[in-house]
């Protein structure tokens, strides 16, 4: 009972670890801010981070009072060798206890962080504190935390650099003090691909003709956008030339919509629009859906059946005979194209071609349970309905009874 129940608590912890989204990034150690500061005793002083690398979306900062002759332990950025990710540290695990300093000295201090020059500047003349991102108005002999982008004021306001003031409690000696800072940066926007920047890409995708023949383009403007991504940082897409842009896109269009399930759906889906158009009676629209099917070479028998019927309906005979012509050569069993052909041939005043099509079937089945009788009677109906008149459908209908 005992085994299974510590089985159990294993799953369960491995799964609460695994719930956590580890962040795609690294922590840029060569662009870490090591500093050792010395403070004269009740002075201000303020200390400028390194410039941060693009893509910088969270800081880890550890600031640490030694006392004379005291050495730091182990640098910060030997800690966050066992930390792979912020989520680590955010999320209160041990390793946010773990990137404290082991020592520290008895001397205390204040601190402030600023996200601009001028505030710190302000900050070191009269030691206000209002405009400050961070402040820690106890004085302490050790502290670390993480300041994240989508948490701190600090990140939010500057992802450039921070200031870090300090203010000294120590009225008699000097104070030493260790301030180190790392930056986590996020792959993806180290490439510069920021959301503002990544939405533009999609918003242009948008505006292409393929992406409007799908009713939702998003997953297909996604996929160009991660190519984008991958192949060009945002600074190279950028100083392509209009025309390499518009390369770039064409082609990994072709490659996104033929690489995933985009190009049936996106005909199936002009299909039913198609379907819905000639419901409604409106088959010149339905023969523009049905026209980029035929033109993308995705067209099958029925297609051409569909648009030929609309042709019939709209009384473009002649391109009626030509597109169910095409349809038959793809399915010369279906006897809808076969039918429909007859009354195109009928109504373009080509009588004998249609009597030899209407008298060769008369004894099917256009589907499993309407017979081609029953088609005809149907379809002279429809015709007659859209004002579709010929002096010869009693005559085929004297001729297949």
């Amino acid at each position: 009972m005992n085994r299974i129940k510590g089985i159990f608590l294993l799953v369960t912890a491995l799964a609460f670890q695994t719930s956590f989204s580890q962040k795609d990034g690294y922590w840029d150690k060569t662009r870490a801010t090591t500093e050792e500061i010395t403070v004269s005793a009740r002075d201000r002083i303020v200390i400028k981070t390194q410039d941060f690398p693009e893509g910088t979306t969270e800081v880890v900062f550890r600031i640490t009072l030694l006392d004379k002759n005291q050495q730091m332990a182990g640098s910060l950025v030997s800690v966050l060798k066992a930390i792979p990710d912020p989520t680590g540290i955010s999320q209160g695990s041990a390793g946010a206890v773990f990137i404290l300093s082991k020592i520290s000295g008895d001397d205390k201090c204040k601190y402030v962080v600023f996200s601009s020059a001028d505030l710190a500047s302000k900050y070191k003349e009269n030691g206000k504190t209002a405009d400050a991102c961070l402040v820690q108005d106890t004085p302490i002999s050790k502290d670390a935390k993480l300041l994240s982008a989508d948490k701190s004021a600090c990140m939010k306001l500057n992802a450039g650099n921070l200031w870090f003031g300090f203010e000294s409690k120590n009225w008699i000696m000097n104070q030493k003090i260790i301030l180190e800072v790392v930056p986590w940066v996020d792959n993806k926007l180290s490439r510069g691909w920021t959301v503002e920047n990544r939405k533009a890409i999609i918003d242009q995708c948008k505006t292409s003709n393929l992406a409007q023949k799908m009713t939702n383009s998003d997953d297909f403007c996604v996929c160009i956008s991660d190519k984008i991504q991958s192949k060009y940082t945002f600074k190279e897409f950028q100083k392509l030339l209009a025309v390499e842009r518009a390369k770039a896109f064409k082609d990994f269009g072709n490659s996104c919509f033929g690489e995933s399930s985009l190009s049936k759906s996106v005909y199936d889906d002009l299909r039913k629009q198609a379907t819905g158009l000639t419901k409604q009676g409106k088959h010149g629209e339905a023969i523009v859906k049905l026209t980029t099917i035929i033109n993308d070479g995705k067209a099958t028998a029925l297609d051409y059946n569909t648009i030929g019927s609309s042709y019939l309906l709209t009384k473009q005979y002649g391109k009626a005979i030509k597109f169910l012509k095409e349809g038959e050569k793809l399915d010369n069993a279906e006897l809808l194209i076969k039918l429909n052909l007859a009354h195109a041939y009928l109504l373009n005043d080509n009588f004998s071609s249609a009597k030899a099509i209407y008298k060769k079937y008369q004894s099917q089945n256009v589907t499993d349970s309407l017979s081609w009788t029953q088609k005809i009677k149907q379809d002279f109906e429809a015709f007659k309905k859209m004002g579709i008149q010929n002096k010869d459908f009693e005559r085929v209908l004297k001729l297949i009874d």
